[in-house]
């Protein structure tokens, strides 16, 4: 938290510096910053992170993942945050690998347990030649909606392409959505930080962060500690 001011992350799944995705994280971010609030990016390809192994035992452990590597401190950083803004490009017709490895290991690893994403707000940037950005965007919607994270309205998708060989944002219409879409992330973590100074109180119920806790206490058919699959 940045005391009175938003604090948006940026988390690019790019292996490409200075391409589409950094060029579009980065006008997110000079927004971001117009606005007064906080912005700081994440480039995954400057960091160690290891694949999902082959333990097994993600379904019965009730601790955080122990594999050593950069994901605890990415982690803790989205938990500070106000919002986070995913930003990744189409790589062979799907999620670019650098962000499916991290959403999945994030997701499995750390967020599972508490769901400590509730009540963030969530924005999405998909860069790509021209197929197959809004499945990777739907991919994405699903892990928001999962982490109990706000998804803002703000028109069409933040889908940008670009057809030249040369990085640039060069898609009005997409450039349109994406300006549309930080404004409103910035509007409603603004609404949100009035209601918890004014309340004192969440907009989600803590009861309602995790299903899985309320699914063994009612159910009881989980034993101690164990969790479904995310």
């Amino acid at each position: 938290m940045q005391g009175n001011r938003p604090f948006i992350l940026g988390i690019s799944g790019s292996e490409r510096a200075g391409g589409n995705t950094d060029l579009a994280l980065d006008h997110a971010g000079e927004l971001v910053r117009s606005r007064g609030a906080v912005f700081q990016a994440i480039h995954l390809r400057d960091h160690r992170i290891s694949p999902c192994s082959p333990c097994g035992d993600c379904n019965s452990r009730a601790v955080p993942c122990e594999l050593r590597d950069d994901m605890p401190g990415i982690v803790e950083q989205m938990k500070q945050a106000d919002g986070i803004i995913y930003a990744v490009p189409v790589h062979g017709f799907g999620l670019a690998h650098l962000m499916q490895i991290f959403i999945e290991r994030a997701g499995v690893g750390y967020l599972r347990f508490e769901r400590p994403l509730a009540n963030k707000v969530a924005g999405i940037i998909v860069t790509g030649r021209r197929y197959s950005d809004s499945s990777v965007h739907n991919q994405l919607v699903d892990n928001v909606l999962l982490n109990r994270m706000i998804l803002v309205g703000s028109g069409f998708p933040a889908l940008l392409r670009n057809t030249s060989r040369e990085p640039g944002l060069n898609d009005a219409e997409g450039l349109d959505a994406l300006e549309r879409m930080v404004h409103r992330m910035i509007d409603m973590a603004e609404l949100l930080k009035r209601q918890a100074a004014v309340t004192g109180e969440p907009v989600l119920p803590l009861t309602d962060r995790n299903e899985r806790v309320e699914r063994r206490l009612n159910s009881g058919s989980l034993g101690p500690g164990l969790y479904e699959a995310s």
